[in-house]
C-alpha cells in the first residue's frame, strides 16, 4: 500500500503530515514525539518509521496500563524497528500517594485523581522531554471540548519548549481508514468501543453517540477531562 490508494484529500492530508514532520525534525532537533499507541500515534509511528524522519518516540507506562496496550507496544516495536524509550513514574511518589491514598482515590475527587496524573504522567513527561528543543502529540481537535481551538504549533509554557499538533485536523474517519490502508498495528480495545484509551481503571467503553472522550475519568465533567499533559497556558501558530 501507498499514499496513492487513499482518496485525493486523504492523500493530500498524508502529503502535508509528512511535510511537516519532516520540517520538524529539521528545525527543532532534537525532537521528541510522546507516542501512547492510541490510533492516532500509531498513524505518527508509521509515518515517522516509513519515512525515516528523524524524530525519536518516548511512552509513558504509567503502571496501570490495559495489557491490550503493551501488547500493540510489542507489536509497534517488532513492525517497525525502531527505539522507543519508556519513562515509569518514581517508586517513591506512587507508594506514598496509595500509603495515604489508597490504590484507586482518583476516583474520589479531581483534585486526587490529577494527582495521581501528575505523579505517573506529568512528572515522567518532564523527564523524557529534558533537552529537547520540541515535542509531539497526535492530539486532535475533535476528541474533546478542551481541544478544539487546538493550533498546530503552540509554546508548552509548563516544559518550556514548542509544542506540535500534527494531527490536529484529522476526523476519526482518516484516521481509520490510513490505518485499514497501511495495515498499521492497533490497541485491540479500538474493536471493543474504546475511542481513547488510558489507564485501564480511568478508561470505559464508549456508547453510540456518546463523545470520543466520554471513557476517559467518565464520573467526571467534560471540561475537566485532562491529566495534565496537555494544559494550554500560552500559544502561537495556525
Amino acid at each position: 500500500m501507498n499514499e496513492t490508494s487513499l482518496d485525493e484529500h486523504l492523500r493530500q492530508k498524508v502529503i502535508v503530515l509528512q511535510e511537516e514532520l519532516t520540517g520538524i525534525a529539521r528545525d527543532y532537533t532534537p525532537v521528541a514525539f510522546a507516542n501512547s499507541f492510541g490510533a492516532e500515534d500509531m498513524v505518527l509511528t508509521d509515518v515517522i518509521a516509513r519515512h525515516g524522519i528523524g524524530i525519536g518516540m518516548f511512552s509513558l507506562d504509567t503502571g496501570r496500563l490495559p495489557a491490550e496496550t503493551y501488547e500493540v507496544m510489542q507489536a509497534a516495536r517488532n513492525r517497525y524497528q525502531c527505539p522507543i524509550d519508556f519513562y515509569f513514574p518514581e517508586h517513591g511518589a506512587v507508594e506514598a500517594y496509595i500509603g495515604e491514598h489508597g490504590p484507586n482515590a482518583f476516583y474520589e475527587s479531581v483534585e486526587l485523581r490529577k494527582r495521581c496524573c501528575a505523579i505517573r504522567k506529568v512528572e515522567p513527561l518532564k523527564r523524557a522531554l529534558a533537552g529537547k528543543k520540541a515535542w509531539i502529540t497526535g492530539l486532535r481537535r475533535e476528541q474533546s471540548p478542551t481541544r478544539t481551538d487546538m493550533p498546530f504549533s503552540e509554546w508548552d509554557e509548563g516544559n518550556q519548549l514548542h509544542k506540535f499538533n500534527p494531527l490536529r485536523d484529522w476526523l476519526t474517519d482518516e484516521v481509520w481508514t490510513y490505518i485499514r490502508a497501511f495495515k498499521v498495528p492497533y490497541n485491540a480495545l479500538h474493536d471493543q468501543f474504546y475511542p481513547s484509551i488510558g489507564c485501564a481503571p480511568c478508561t470505559r467503553a464508549v456508547t453510540p453517540g456518546e463523545d470520543i472522550r466520554a471513557g476517559r475519568w467518565w464520573w467526571e465533567n467534560p471540561d475537566s477531562k485532562e491529566c495534565g499533559l496537555h494544559i494550554k497556558k500560552a500559544a502561537s501558530g495556525n
